[in-house]
């Protein structure tokens, strides 16, 4: 099964032009390295009301199965992201967000002051991630290997888990 997904930087900067984007290509790279196709890219500022509209759009019009955000997951004021993602997912997904949060406490103590979320809208699993390209590889790389197993579930396989 091809999965598609969507990967939307939250970049007030990033959504004017005035820094590029290496951390949204950092995701799409990743991704496409485990096979999950990539259906859209977007850049929007840290604006709390234009996150949910977006992740709303992509999971519930354009039916994508995967939603990764970058940036916005920290705790300076414009940082909306995750309080954005908690108003419009069903459920939290919390061992994805601690097990990002554990991996990088080995290589920063300010992993601890990070607020990202993960979960499920529907059939849509929303993951935010940090907004370098850093932060995204050390992010992402401790949830890959669950990624399409939660995708599956997600989307309705009924098959066991556990192996016998």
């Amino acid at each position: 099964m091809t999965f598609r997904a969507g990967v939307v930087t939250v970049s007030d900067k990033g959504s004017r032009g005035e820094r590029e984007d290496l951390s949204g290509k950092e995701v799409v790279h990743m991704l496409m390295d485990i096979s999950i196709a990539i259906s859209e890219t977007v850049i929007i500022p840290d604006e709390k009301d234009q996150i949910k509209e977006t992740l709303i759009d992509l999971s519930d019009r354009k039916h994508l199965d995967l939603i990764v955000t970058t940036g916005g997951t920290g705790v300076s004021p414009r940082d909306v992201t995750p309080d954005a993602t908690k108003e419009i997912i069903d459920k939290e997904i919390p061992g994805m967000a601690e097990a990002m949060r554990q991996e990088s406490l080995k290589k920063t103590p300010h992993a601890m002051i990070s607020r990202a979320v993960t979960g499920i809208r529907g059939r849509t699993l929303i993951i935010n991630l940090p907004g370098s390209p850093r932060g995204v590889r050390e992010n992402l790389s401790v949830i890959l290997p669950a990624i399409k197993h939660a995708l599956e579930k997600i989307s309705g396989d009924e098959s066991e888990c556990a192996t016998p």
